[in-house]
């Protein structure tokens, strides 16, 4: 697809276009359900979940640019790509290739350790310890209080909004514990940690310009 060039026709003009947010997941439901709730009219959010194939944290990033495909991104008038991965069975070598080719090709990388339901757990606690695997992080976020029923097929971002800055406020203040410590967001030893405020912190930015 060719870049799309709109006048005004009363003074020929361009008008402005709407940057593109493109936020590519290995998630095929959670991420989704809960990015798509921050799209506005002037917020526009591109979602695109990758097949199972891709799941390590380096073939994820190698694969944006193909998977973009003929979508007019354009860096130069704001478009942004942001990789949403987790932990998962990734190698502290595959995320820091994951790191070095985001830097290479100007994307942005929202990370999650152990996974994405983290981001959800901070919204109620200032969670700090080890967490096994993701079951361990759902155990956490069905206790009483928080989201008993929690399902990856939910939407749970009208429930959360209320609790957002309080999980942006922790999870900074667990990224600072782990700078302190001189421990690396994107290794196995950040367990638990999430950079997920940082895109939601811009994704917010966007929808209020």
């Amino acid at each position: 697809m060719g870049r799309i060039n709109e006048y005004d026709r009363q003074n020929g003009r361009r008008r402005k276009r709407n940057p593109i947010i493109y936020i590519i997941c290995e998630g095929t439901e959670t991420e989704p359900r809960y990015f798509k709730a921050f799209r506005t009219r002037f917020c526009k959010i591109d979602i695109i979940p990758l097949s199972s194939a891709y799941k390590s944290a380096d073939s994820l990033v190698k694969k944006v640019k193909s998977t973009l495909g003929e979508n007019p991104y354009y860096p130069d008038e704001g478009d942004v790509v942001w990789c949403v991965f987790d932990c998962d069975d990734n190698t502290n070598d595959m995320l820091l290739k994951a790191q070095q080719l985001s830097k290479k090709f100007g994307y942005r990388i929202a990370f999650s350790n152990p996974c994405f339901e983290y981001w959800y757990l901070l919204h109620f606690c200032e969670y700090k310890a080890y967490l096994e695997n993701c079951n361990a992080v759902l155990n956490q976020l069905r206790k009483k209080g928080r989201i008993e029923n929690y399902q990856k097929s939910g939407d749970v971002y009208q429930l959360l909004l209320g609790l957002q800055d309080i999980a942006i406020k922790n999870s900074k203040e667990r990224l600072k514990s782990l700078a302190y410590d001189k421990i690396e967001l994107m290794t196995r030893e950040s367990n638990p940690a999430t950079n997920v405020s940082e895109l939601v912190g811009y994704l917010n930015s966007k929808r209020n310009e």
